[in-house]
């Protein structure tokens, strides 16, 4: 196996990605060249969306190839196209082999919530300082901790939030089912998890098991009744379309938690639940915003 390492300006990694995969390439990574410098940027799309945006202002694109001879065939090719002007190819490498398992879980490590919650993936240790801990695994199924929406939640979730505020729970688009454990292992006694893909659900039945805490999971019309806390992680459009129903599910002085929603999307937010609870912005990383509502 050759990787073929070049390196291009943002408008121009999609053409050379495509061109690359037409070129008999195993694969194609774009890794952000300034990344550990001052000039590092972050990317992120919407959940469940691609980035608005392919690539970084200086990307580092790598394709690996069977052998040396395609690698330097992509990359003659790739040098006569005009498309390429602006790029340049930096090396043509054979590539040592790799333990690819311990290779991917190097890259994934404990993330901090905060000083005392942490979510740790399985084949790492615990950190001293974690009180309340949440082993998850990446998966299919969204949810990590490490997407500023996930994050912002948890930590609402985790900042002087026991079982009696938190009181009956309702994650809403549950996905890894990450908040509804969260809030399992912040006391709450009766918690539903609910989502519109069947294997979000078993991710998150599995991921329950795994975290040693109770809760039942299903498809959305299992989310029967009232709620203290109704968190939903989702999207913007889909939020606006669930106002209705999402406040249906609040009892009285219950709390709203919606994430997923970029800085610029707020106003839209606020409208859609203007006729049901009155939104305001509670924390904001990285462009997203987290809003909070009471009844």
């Amino acid at each position: 196996m050759y990787e073929l390492s070049l390196l291009c300006p943002q408008d121009q990694v999609e053409l050379v990605a495509d061109a690359l995969e037409a070129l008999q390439a195993q694969s194609v990574s774009v890794e952000d060249a300034d990344a550990h410098t001052d000039r590092e940027t972050a990317l992120f799309g919407e959940p469940g969306l691609a980035p608005e945006r392919i690539g970084w202002h200086r990307s580092d694109i790598k394709a690996l190839f069977d052998n040396k001879a395609l690698a330097d065939t992509a990359a003659k090719l790739l040098q006569a196209q005009d498309f390429f002007s602006n790029c340049a190819v930096v090396s043509i490498a054979p590539l040592e082999p790799q333990d690819w398992v311990r290779l991917t879980q190097s890259q994934f490590e404990p993330v901090p919530i905060c000083t005392d919650f942490w979510i740790v993936p399985t084949w790492h240790a615990v950190p001293p300082a974690a009180r309340y801990v949440i082993r998850l695994d990446p998966g299919l199924a969204f949810g990590t901790g490490t997407h500023p929406t996930t994050r912002m939640c948890l930590q609402w979730v985790a900042e002087g939030r026991g079982a009696q505020s938190l009181g009956r729970v309702l994650d809403y688009g549950c996905g890894s089912g990450i908040l509804a454990i969260a809030a399992a292992k912040y006391g709450a006694a009766e918690i539903d998890a609910v989502d519109i893909d069947p294997a979000a659900v078993q991710s998150a039945v599995d991921n329950a098991r795994a975290n040693a805490v109770t809760m039942r999971c299903g498809l959305p019309d299992m989310a029967q009744g009232v709620y203290k806390t109704v968190l939903a992680n989702i999207l913007s459009t889909p939020l606006k379309v669930l106002a209705p129903l999402l406040c249906a599910l609040l009892e009285p002085g219950a709390c709203l938690v919606l994430s997923g929603i970029l800085e610029r999307q707020a106003q839209e937010l606020r409208e859609a639940y203007a006729p049901f609870i009155e939104l305001e912005v509670a924390a904001s990383q990285d462009g997203w915003i987290l809003m909070t509502g009471e009844t």
